[in-house]
């Protein structure tokens, strides 16, 4: 094999996501149904699902793929929550471990008007085979971000980097559960508060209020709230008037705690980019969000990964 092609976040995109494969020369084949390259592997960060209009084609096209050993996939926080939200728990009880709250069903929607019929089942069955993180020869890929830390707590209750029981997602369900708040940093990435830094909420692209925002945790120099914290340009306060500019308050250590220094590159998603992979914003020598917002008029990004140490502009896809 002469290396990885790693697709950031796809979000129900299957027409980018067939243009695409074909702009990095792999072929249909017609007896497995499989894109393939003869001599490269694809890698999908998660969240193949939810949010777009062609979900079901995207899944079939990945699990073909994963079937066909064509590809391979890391978990992402939107297929850990369809199986949360599947997942009936304690079992006949008619509650689920994703409260269905309107929120959840709201975001939910469009793949459960999608994916519908014995096909749901097969599908949520296939999310709960997911590793949460692939160790390659050379190259790291996680959906949200690489952290030691959590890694070992999740290694240490599932005896693996894979869920194996009900009762492993409860526990990764339990915001009182270590399990969760480790989960949670892979699949959603670390978080700082603006309010304890005396900063105000924000509504998020969604809607939806938010006291934390997410760190920049592969900004290695990043030593202030302004640096650390993401916040899109989107984002409003409560009443609606534009986000202020965070200030140059420095932050906790444990915010820095976050910060990835291991030699070997990391490819992940989650982030919802824009335009194209900027240098430090978005990639360093040895991280690189692959998420381009593809299902908000963004492009599907892709890394062509070869064995460098280093990651290099000329290797990302668009």
């Amino acid at each position: 094999m002469e290396g990885y092609d790693v697709i950031g976040d796809i979000h129900g995109s299957a027409t980018k996501l067939e243009v695409l494969l074909n702009k990095l020369d792999y072929e249909l084949d017609e007896v497995t149904d499989a894109y393939r390259h003869p001599q490269r592997t694809v890698i999908f960060v998660g969240d193949l699902i939810d949010r777009g209009r062609e979900q079901l084609r995207v899944l079939e096209i990945a699990k073909a793929m994963a079937d066909a050993g064509t590809a391979q996939l890391v978990m992402g926080n939107h297929e850990f929550n369809a199986i949360a939200y599947a997942t009936e728990w304690p079992a006949r009880s008619g509650k689920f471990l994703r409260p269905r709250t309107e929120k959840n069903d709201h975001q939910h929607h469009a793949f459960l008007e999608q994916v519908t019929g014995p096909r749901y089942a097969q599908y949520i069955s296939w999310f709960r085979s997911l590793p949460l993180w692939l160790e390659l020869d050379g190259l790291r890929v996680v959906h949200a971000c690489w952290h030691q830390p959590s890694m070992d707590i999740v290694t240490t209750a599932l005896g693996g980097n894979r869920f194996t029981s009900d009762d492993q997602l409860a526990r990764a369900s339990d915001p009182n559960d270590p399990l969760f708040t480790a989960v949670e940093v892979l699949l959603k990435g670390p978080e700082v508060s603006l309010v304890d830094h005396g900063q105000p909420a924000y509504l998020d692209k969604d809607g939806v209020a938010r006291e934390r925002a997410r760190i920049r945790w592969w900004a290695a120099d990043a030593t202030t709230l302004r640096d650390v914290a993401m916040l899109d340009r989107t984002f409003t306060t409560a009443d609606g008037s534009a986000y202020p500019d965070l200030p140059h308050l420095p932050v906790r250590a444990e915010s820095r705690s976050y910060v990835y220094d291991g030699d070997v590159p990391v490819l992940f998603g989650h982030y919802w980019r824009t335009g194209t992979p900027a240098h430090l914003e978005d990639w360093t020598a040895r991280t690189a969000c692959l998420d381009f917002s593809a299902v908000r008029d963004g492009d599907l990004t892709a890394y062509r990964w070869s064995g460098e140490p280093e990651l290099r502009e000329e290797n990302f896809v668009q």
